[in-house]
């Protein structure tokens, strides 16, 4: 079964990965975007590699809307929109735990493995189902950070910027597929408050956050929607993939929608 999984999340990937690619919506790695990205991400791949079968990438989507969303196969794709709408680096940081452990905890297959079994996304189990991955990935979300030295109460943080914007009406539906931005916050404060071993040397004290230092250039129309020029060969350059691992059958069916942070 892990083989199986495996295979299905590298394919699922690669997938992903091309459609993106081939819409011209990866960012060049020549980027100077990367340079505020990867001193983030760095420390975080310290702490989540170990804890999944492939090295985590994080890559660059041309996308004015703040996202971020974890593919198998250990693609974490964030928006430059994303880069623009947060404030410091642990807010970018709980952004970046969080989605690594959607992989970790193979959440889109599970998804998928439970569809193939003829539960539709709408079923209100699913739904409660999709709700209890992202408290999941949140939870775990906050000890990866605190072990790659970010404040975990970046996540909070993130919350409660996110609960200003129209999109958090949308996510506060009872049909919606995430817990409120409300009720993840306070989640994640009783959480950082019971275990002060892991979490006590942190403060809700975001005057005292490094911030994100973006190059705000970037950000103009003429960046962010022009096709990047790619290596010649970019799955070198981009994501290394498992080669040992290539599928032996295939194609898998359309992978669910990605669990994305904090709203798709």
């Amino acid at each position: 079964m892990a083989q199986q999984q495996q295979i299905w999340e590298t394919q699922v990937g690669q997938q992903k990965y091309g459609e993106y690619e081939m819409r011209g919506e990866i960012v060049a790695p020549q980027s100077p975007l990367y340079q505020a990205l990867d001193s983030v991400t760095r420390p975080i791949a310290n702490v989540a590699d170990a804890q999944y079968f492939t090295p985590f990438h994080f890559i660059l989507l041309s996308d004015p809307a703040p996202n971020a969303q974890a593919m198998p196969g250990g693609n974490v794709y964030i928006t430059t929109g994303m880069l623009s709408f947060l404030k410091n680096r642990d807010e970018l940081a709980g952004v970046i735990c969080h989605e690594v452990n959607h992989d970790i905890h193979h959440d889109m297959y599970a998804v998928y493995s439970a569809t193939q079994g003829g539960r539709m996304p709408q079923d209100p189990n699913a739904i409660a189902y999709e709700r209890q991955t992202e408290t999941n990935a949140d939870r775990a979300g906050a000890y990866t950070c605190a072990k790659a030295g970010f404040n975990p109460w970046g996540m909070v943080w993130n919350f409660r910027l996110h609960g200003q914007t129209p999109m958090a009406a949308a996510q506060a539906a009872p049909n919606s597929d995430h817990p409120s931005d409300g009720k993840r916050a306070s989640d994640l404060i009783a959480l950082l408050e019971s275990d002060p071993a892991a979490f006590g040397r942190f403060r809700d004290a975001i005057a005292m956050a490094t911030p994100l230092a973006v190059p705000q250039q970037q950000f103009s129309p003429q960046y962010s929607y022009q096709r990047p020029q790619y290596p010649a060969s970019p799955q070198q350059q981009y994501p290394a993939y498992p080669q040992q691992q290539q599928p032996q059958q295939g194609p898998y069916p359309p992978p669910p929608l990605p669990p994305c942070y904090p709203y798709c």
